[in-house]
């Protein structure tokens, strides 16, 4: 049985992998010219790293058990990582309780109530009633207003800007779920997880399986069409020709889905409200020195253009990035922003004016490079009763089928979501496979 994955992102390739382990072979089309999507890498000239930052924490299971399965655990290194937090034109350490417990920007009692909000939303799975209420009363009502005002909300307007006012308790939830979990019980400290040579190390150890399985990585190739055959199966159109396939997956988002799927094929319900996504613009810095000791800084001041700062020096060894140090300062943004106007070197220069006004000892001469990356749709805006506004997607044609990150209506998308979500589809789908090949 022949399969077309369309997209060669994190999700396409992990579908293929686990499709391959059939007798099915899989066939991936991704129109770049590498695999990867959103967690792809850059040739940052003396080493390779990914292109967004990306870790892993102890409490992705589904991600490390894959990792393990195809044998790069070996490769999987934790570390202590260190998180601070900026405001008033100071830094501040919160990577242990003593520190935690000396944070002056808070009261003790702030402290207790912030302290419990975390517990509290690590605890909570019941999902849906949380996107019902505004993310400010929630915060409010767990920690109080002033631990609001003095903690949570300059990160929320830093992270967001007027688009806080919008989002649901799902939001920072999910954040809370997935990071403040991976701090350690036992010895209060936080742990993150990186491969030996990043996503690239991932994705070619994915691709060398996926060829030893008999399956196809076509790199380059935009499919510009999708119909159904005339007796059974799907006609897939690219580079000028159609080939046939069994079944066809498509994991990209729905507007794409629009452009090149023939409207037989699917039917989409629920769009009178369309749904906003977040992008995100990033800056890279590759230096002499380190920048900071913290792998998050969290800034409470919106002076500074970029959301937060993110050291991944500070967690990857400097042998990964050949004595470099790494560092990315990411904006997260609506579509409607007016810096998706601006150019690279526009984007470039306002930029480093905040990098510049966090650290004013930071010479030019100690930039060895620098790198703007753009990513227009990173996930959407998850804004009260989000769940109701996702468009439904029913698929028509018993052999094509539809995964993709719309469908994450109560986690924030990283890759062991995209895990977890790849696993409950080839739950069903393998049982098709199974019935189609006794037949």
């Amino acid at each position: 049985m022949r399969i077309a994955i369309i997209g060669g992102g994190f999700m396409g390739v992990v579908l293929a992998h686990e499709i391959s382990k059939n007798d099915a072979k899989a066939t991936i089309f991704e129109r770049d010219s590498q695999l990867g999507g959103l967690t792809t890498y850059q040739d940052y000239g003396d080493f390779v790293w990914d292109k967004f930052y990306h870790v892993i924490t102890p409490t992705d299971q589904e991600l490390v058990e894959l990792l393990q399965e195809v044998g790069l655990d070996k490769k999987l290194h934790w570390r202590r990582s260190l998180t601070g937090y900026y405001t008033d034109k100071k830094f501040y350490s919160l990577s242990s309780s003593k520190e935690f417990l000396m944070f002056p920007v808070l009261g003790l009692i702030d402290k207790i109530r912030l302290g419990y909000t975390l517990f509290r939303g690590a605890q909570i799975n019941d999902w849906k009633s949380l996107e019902k209420i505004p993310v400010n009363d929630w915060l409010i009502k767990l920690g109080g207003k002033r631990t609001y005002e003095k903690f949570w909300a300059p990160m929320l307007q830093a992270k967001l800007g007027e688009n806080h006012k919008k989002v649901s308790a799902v939001f920072i939830w999910t954040y809370i779920k997935r990071l403040f979990r991976s701090r350690s019980s036992a010895a209060q400290k936080e742990h993150m997880g990186y491969v030996t040579g990043g996503y690239k190390t991932i994705f070619d150890r994915f691709e060398n399986l996926l060829v030893e399985a008999g399956s196809e990585v076509l790199k380059g190739r935009t499919v510009t069409e999708i119909k159904a055959a005339q007796k059974n199966g799907l006609l897939v159109g690219h580079d000028g020709n159609f080939e046939h396939f069994d079944k066809v997956i498509f994991t990209g988002p729905l507007n794409a889905l629009e452009k090149i799927v023939s409207p037989e094929l699917f039917e989409i319900s629920n769009v009178e409200r369309p749904i906003s996504y977040l992008g995100a613009i990033c800056l890279v810095l590759v230096t002499k020195q380190s920048l900071t000791p913290y792998y998050v800084l969290n800034i409470g001041d919106n002076d500074t253009p970029f959301t937060g700062v993110i050291g991944m020096s500070s967690l990857v060894d400097l042998k990964e990035t050949g004595g470099k140090h790494l560092t990315y300062f990411p904006k997260y943004i609506d579509e409607n922003d007016p810096l998706w106007s601006k150019s690279d070197e526009e984007l470039e220069a306002y930029f480093l004016k905040g990098v510049y006004y966090l650290y004013p000892d930071l010479k030019e001469t100690d930039i060895l490079s620098a790198h703007i990356h753009r990513a227009f749709k990173v996930q959407p805006l998850q804004e009260l009763n989000f769940s109701e506004m996702v468009p439904r997607l029913n698929t028509k044609h018993p052999d094509f089928y539809v995964l993709n990150t719309a469908q994450f209506v109560n986690d924030s998308v990283n890759n062991n979501t995209v895990v977890k979500h790849v696993d409950r589809f080839m739950t069903a789908f393998n049982k098709e496979l199974v019935g189609e090949s006794s037949t």
